[in-house]
């Protein structure tokens, strides 16, 4: 993984993946994709190449693989769950008509492929706790149907055309850097934010709900390990479980108040987002990624709460 392409590359994952490769990769070079209006700023406009990098233009893809000579890309082009619930048709066009493009350039430069699937590939089907890496998925919602599609998809390029492709099922996950924009598990970012500058929190979802969590550096390293890892100990390339922790509202507010114990937190339950955690399993079963590529993830939920606090409290000079 020497010359890389990050599509999505100002979204929360995305701007936070392209700075880690940069840093951390030595001679790398990692082009921030991005489209119109959500342009890179800042750090990830200055620390590297930036091309406009829509997924539902292949000849726009095409050309940025061979100016690059890419070798790995991370799609992450996608609405999130309960944006995708209000504008299904745009989910489907950008996470696989978007998809295929990208595969597509992939067979055709030999590219390998990194696009994320998700809990929410899971439906009110599967077993709830410790939901096994091969189990029935029927989700309920537009995003957990494309994140299956995407599965699939992906493994039929990499069986039928030796695309390396490769994908974790990644649970909610919680950053001190970029805001989510729309996911079912966003609540777990924003209480801290209110926590930390006294607001009265209003959670969307109700107590005892129970969902997979991580904290963003672990994601980071997760997407990063796993196209790194040797590909002759991949048995499920599309896609791992990786799991971190397992809270509701109500555990990660207590959790909080140890230490900002003035967090007042409301519930006004959004139907939406609540009929698709409930369709979500409270606790994925990694062991297929831990024995496969040594997934470890570093964070629980008391030490992802200090350094969130502590990062906050720098970031609104509160302390």
């Amino acid at each position: 993984m020497k010359n890389v392409l990050v599509i999505g590359s100002t979204g929360q994952i995305g701007s936070e993946l392209t700075m880690k490769i940069r840093r951390e990769i030595p001679g790398s070079t990692v082009v921030a994709g991005y489209i119109p209006g959500a342009e890179p700023k800042g750090e990830l406009l200055e620390s590297g190449p930036a091309e406009v990098a829509d997924v539902r233009n292949a000849t726009q893809l095409a050309d940025i693989v061979s100016r690059y000579r890419i070798d790995t890309v991370y799609n992450l082009a996608a609405l999130l769950s309960a944006v995708a619930e209000r504008k299904p048709l745009m989910a489907w066009d950008i996470q696989m008509n978007g998809l295929l493009n990208i595969l597509e350039v992939a067979r055709e430069k030999g590219c390998a492929v990194f696009t994320p699937s998700s809990i929410g590939s899971f439906g009110p089907e599967t077993p709830r706790v410790n939901t096994p890496q091969d189990t029935i998925q029927r989700p309920r919602s537009m995003y957990g149907v494309t994140k299956v599609a995407t599965e699939l998809l992906s493994d039929y390029y990499f069986h039928k055309y030796g695309v390396d492709t490769r994908a974790v099922r990644f649970p909610g996950l919680i950053s001190n850097v970029t805001l989510p924009g729309g996911g079912t598990t966003d609540y777990a970012v924003e209480i801290y934010y209110a926590a930390v500058k006294g607001e009265e929190f209003v959670c969307p979802i109700a107590p005892g709900t129970y969902m997979d969590m991580m904290y963003m550096p672990d994601a980071l390293k997760a997407a990063v390990d796993l196209m790194q890892a040797d590909p002759s100990r991949l048995i499920h390339r599309n896609a791992f479980n990786v799991a971190a922790m397992s809270f509701e509202p109500e555990t990660l507010a207590a959790e909080i108040r140890r230490h900002i114990p003035s967090l007042r937190v409301r519930y006004e339950v959004d139907p939406v987002r609540q009929a698709i955690a409930n369709s979500w399993p409270d606790k994925m079963d990694d062991s297929c990624a831990r024995a496969e590529w040594d997934w470890c993830p570093s964070y629980d939920l008391p030490a992802m709460t200090v350094d969130m606090i502590a990062a906050l409290k720098k970031r609104f000079d509160t302390e």
